[in-house]
This record gives structure tokens, C-alpha cells and sequence, in this order.
């Protein structure tokens, strides 16, 4: 009884064991093994051609061009010619559609990477990046970029309309301050004497004009005002008469008095006049100082002689300064006088002096080849001292506007320049250009552009990309029909 109750429930067991197996195998839950034949046909072919690259074994978007290992250390694959790119025509398919849904006609698609392979029918990359299709419109406009809205937005291109502007730019250079030679004076008299006594002055004083200096003796300057009191008393001399009663007669009224020639010994104003106020001629005279300064150089010393010409004191006017700049000759050609400028020391942090070129000097320095410019600076307060290094910033800007862009939108590749222009419906066009000068965050176009023209000023090296990527591959489409004609 016990064998034939297990030889019930083993045939139990086969029959639901069979039925399970016809609903998994019609349900497609379970894949049987393909038959030899069919297996063969289902393997994908083999890979010919070269090693271009490794890919990382997991599927990651990792490359090498040598064979190297991931950090879990399985190997790279190898990845052949035949397996990315292809540089035999595929042969059209019959179910490959030429247009699109807009009735737009593919001519091909290209290498979604860039790289250099196109294809008559839709395809992926070993990536699994489709192939980018190319439409006839595009191709028929040589010089012409098209790019779709999805990747203008994502790459964030930026279009700008060209206008005239008058542009200008700051021009930093090193700077000295120095004197203005015009306010230079020396005290030299015109005759020979000794020197009485020093006034209570030194170097570096500061003078008052009129201030007396030193006082000296000289013969020949008391000589000439012992005469001027004879003239007094004989008449007016030949100088000392209006000009238009001047006689050529001899005598005192036709000679050149004494008075004039005090005045060309240098004798001071007020020395000659108190001779002819006292009608005393005094022992010494007090020499005053020319001009309100400070004393540079004081070589009067008590009891001291002298020769004519020798230079007892030299004084300075500080209340005007010149800064001498050093431009570079890049920038010398943008320089001119009148521009404004701003000068900055180190002694005065956060204090600017402000002023205009005076002077653009008409030679070059060929040690550095820098060009000196001058500024001349107020002074009142005697900050700027003589020697002090400063730091100049010229501001120039040209007076007429021009057609400007900004310097952005420029590629410059050295020999070539150029900018994107957008022609509308997502179509772009590289245009060449002849470039002038520089300032505010512009660049001059010369020649290429006309004001109301737009451009791309960001995400113009994509489309230039885009626009060699073109070339490329119409330079490979090409060649095939110019071997066919050959």
C-alpha cells in the first residue's frame, strides 16, 4: 500500500513538473539554448583594425590610450577601428528614413565626440551616444554653423548688437617726482666781493622772496652807486628819461646812467632805491631771496670771496612738481597731452593726486624702451618731495566713438582673429576681423563688423567648434566624389 501511495505522488510531482515547464517556456520566462546555427548568426562579428583606445571594463566613461588597469584591478578593454569608428560607407538599410519628422532631408550622421566618422543611417558610438544627424540645409550654406536651441541654452551662448562707442583704457606706468625746472633759482652775483654775513638760513630752509639771504661787499656795485648820486644831482641820465625824449647828445643826458648799471650787476631794486632816498651809499648790501622756495644748496659762508658767476645759494618753488613717467613703448601711441591722470605714492596710501599730461617727450629710452611723459602736479601742502617713486594711471579715450565689441566675443588665434556673427534661426557664421585698440573691456574692429550687427560675446568657442567640426567633415564627404571623378 505504502509503494503505491509514493508511485501516485511521483507521477503527481512529474505531471506538475511538465505542465510548469510548457507555461514557462511559452511565457518567455526562461530563454532554452539557441541552436549552433542560430547562435552563430546572433554573435556579433569580430573586431578588426587596430587598437585606437582602452575603455574601463565596468562601462564607466573612462579612457586611456595604453593599456592600464581600473582600481578594482580588472584590465581596460581594448576597443578596435572596426568597433568605434568606421571610415567605409555602411551600406542604407531599407528601413532607414532620410527625413525627419519635419520632412527635413538627412544627408548623414556624424560622430556624436567629434570624431572624424559619418554615416548614412542612424548608429551609436560604443558609448551608446547616437549618431548626431546632419541636414541638407546645413551643409548647402559653406560658412554657415547650425546649432539647435536645446544646445544654445545649455551651453549659455550670448548674442550682443554691435554699437559705436568711444572706448579708452587706463595705462599704468612707474613715475619719479622731480622739480619743475622752471622754479629753479640760484643766488650768483654779477660781480666780484666777499661775503659780510649769512643770513639765519640753511639747507632746506624754507624762503620767503624778499627774505634776506646774506650780505656783501662788493667795490664795483658801490662804485656804480656812488655815481648814480652824482647823476641825481647833474640830471636825469639818458635811461632815466622817457623813451620818447631821448636825446643822442653827449654829456650826462646822452650816457647810460648808473642806475642801469646797478640793474645789470644784479644789484636788488630796493638796494638802489634807498641810495637815492638816503643819498647815502652804504658800506655792504643785503642781497634778498628771488623767489619763495626751499634752500637745495647753501655755499655762502661768513667772510667768504667770491668770483662773478659763483653760486652762493640755489633755491626751489615746491608748490609745483613734475612726475615723470616711464611709458611703455606699446602704449606711447595712446598717449596724449591733455589726457587726464591720477598718481598715487607710497608715502600716502589711499591718496590720489589728480592732474593732465603735459608733456609727451619725442624720443625713446632704447635701455628700456620706455617714452617719458610729463605731469605737472599742485603742491601746496609740500607732500610730493623731490625723488619720491609714484605710480601714475593715465585714462585715455578717444574722442570720436567707433565700432566697438567686447573683447569676449573675440577668438584671437595670433594670426587670425574672429568673431561669431548671428545670422538668425540659430545659424551662426565665423567672421574675420582687423582689430584697433583696446579700452574699457572693448576691442576696436577696424575692418569685418558694421554697427547694428550681432555677435556672440559668450559660448563663441563652441560654435567655432561646431563650425570646425563642419569643415572636417565635409572635407571627408568630399573626397570620396573627388576620388569617383578621378
Amino acid at each position: 500500500m505504502k509503494r503505491l501511495v509514493k508511485g501516485l505522488a511521483t507521477a503527481a510531482a512529474l505531471s506538475a513538473a511538465a505542465v510548469a515547464g510548457l507555461w514557462v517556456g511559452q511565457t518567455g520566462l526562461l530563454k532554452l539554448p539557441l541552436e549552433p546555427e542560430a547562435a552563430t548568426a546572433a554573435s556579433p562579428p569580430q573586431a578588426t583594425g587596430p587598437v585606437i583606445y582602452y575603455r574601463d571594463p565596468s562601462g564607466k566613461p573612462l579612457y586611456s590610450l595604453t593599456p592600464t588597469n581600473a582600481p578594482d584591478g580588472k584590465p581596460y578593454v581594448a576597443v578596435h577601428a572596426s568597433e568605434d569608428v568606421s571610415f567605409d560607407k555602411p551600406k542604407a538599410t531599407a528601413n532607414a528614413d532620410p527625413h525627419d519628422d519635419h520632412g527635413r532631408r538627412i544627408i548623414h550622421y556624424r560622430n556624436p565626440m567629434g570624431l572624424p566618422d559619418i554615416s548614412p543611417v542612424p548608429k551609436k558610438d560604443s558609448m551608446g551616444m547616437d549618431y548626431i544627424p546632419v541636414y541638407e540645409d546645413e551643409a548647402g550654406e559653406p560658412n554657415a554653423v547650425k546649432v539647435s536651441p536645446e544646445k544654445i541654452q545649455r551651453s549659455g551662448v550670448k548674442t550682443e548688437v554691435v554699437r559705436k562707442r568711444a572706448i579708452g583704457r587706463d595705462i599704468r606706468a612707474p613715475g619719479v617726482v622731480q622739480l619743475d625746472e622752471r622754479r629753479i633759482s640760484v643766488v650768483a652775483p654779477r660781480f666780484d666781493g666777499y661775503v659780510e654775513r649769512v643770513g639765519a638760513v640753511t639747507s632746506g630752509t624754507h624762503v620767503k622772496k624778499g627774505q634776506p639771504l646774506v650780505t656783501l661787499f662788493g667795490q664795483e656795485l658801490l662804485n656804480q652807486a656812488a655815481r648814480l648820486l652824482v647823476e641825481q644831482d647833474l640830471g636825469p641820465s639818458n635811461d632815466e628819461m622817457p623813451r620818447n625824449q631821448r636825446s643822442q647828445a653827449t654829456g650826462v643826458a646822452g650816457m647810460v646812467g648808473a642806475r642801469r648799471r646797478l640793474l645789470n650787476l644784479g644789484a636788488p631794486g630796493e638796494f638802489i632805491d634807498e641810495v637815492r632816498r638816503t643819498r647815502r651809499v652804504p658800506d655792504v648790501v643785503t642781497w634778498p631771496a628771488p623767489i619763495d622756495g626751499v634752500v637745495l644748496e647753501r655755499n655762502a659762508i661768513d667772510g667768504q670771496g667770491f668770483k662773478a658767476g659763483d653760486v652762493l645759494f640755489r633755491i626751489a618753488d615746491h608748490s609745483v612738481v613734475w612726475v615723470m613717467a616711464d611709458v611703455a613703448e606699446g602704449d606711447i601711441g595712446a598717449v596724449k597731452a591733455g589726457q587726464k591722470v591720477k598718481v598715487a605714492t607710497r608715502a600716502y596710501p589711499g591718496r590720489t593726486f589728480s592732474s593732465r599730461v603735459a608733456v609727451v617727450y619725442p624720443h625713446l629710452t632704447k635701455e628700456t624702451r620706455t617714452a617719458k611723459v610729463r605731469i605737472e602736479l599742485p603742491n601746496a601742502d609740500l607732500a610730493l618731495l623731490p625723488d619720491m617713486y609714484a605710480d601714475v594711471d593715465i585714462h585715455t579715450r578717444g574722442e570720436e566713438p567707433v565700432v566697438a565689441v567686447p573683447e569676449s566675443a573675440v577668438i584671437d588665434s595670433g594670426a587670425r582673429q574672429v568673431v561669431i556673427l548671428a545670422t538668425g534661426d540659430g545659424k551662426f557664421e565665423p567672421r574675420d576681423v582687423r582689430l584697433g585698440g583696446k579700452g574699457d573691456g572693448y576691442v576696436e574692429v577696424a575692418s569685418g563688423l558694421d554697427a547694428g550687427d550681432s555677435i556672440v560675446v559668450n559660448g563663441n568657442f563652441l560654435i567655432d567648434s561646431e563650425s570646425n567640426l563642419q569643415s572636417a567633415l565635409k572635407g571627408l564627404t568630399a573626397s570620396p566624389a573627388k576620388e569617383a571623378r578621378q
